[in-house]
């Protein structure tokens, strides 16, 4: 199993994995790393003309807390990328994207 790590911050919409990058995800970690201010997370899937699909929506994560997920999301099929959108105070977010197999990285993006 491998795994990729990634500190996201701000309010906008931040894409964890291109649509098509041929990976098959079992988990991504959550933590909300604010000393103070709890975070808003929402966690969904995207494809042009079929819209976003959620994995949960405004998901309330207290300071200092983690939350782990199993995702078992595979795009090499279905061509959707995944997208993390935060809201509150000054969100800051640790994240961990677990997934078995190999990886396109010519399409892997990871901010």
């Amino acid at each position: 199993m491998a795994t990729k790590h990634h500190n996201i911050t701000g309010t906008l919409t931040q894409e964890l994995l291109a649509p098509g990058a041929n990976a098959s995800m079992s988990s991504i970690s959550l933590a909300n790393v604010h000393g103070s201010n709890d975070v808003s997370i929402d966690l969904f899937i995207q494809q042009k003309l079929k819209g976003k699909f959620y994995f949960f929506k405004q998901l309330l994560l207290p300071a200092d807390v983690s939350y782990i997920y199993d995702l078992n999301f595979d795009n090499r099929a279905g061509k959707f990328g995944l997208y993390i959108k935060l809201t509150g105070t000054s969100p800051e977010v640790d994240v961990i994207i677990s997934w078995y197999g190999q990886v396109d990285w010519a399409t892997y993006i990871w901010l």
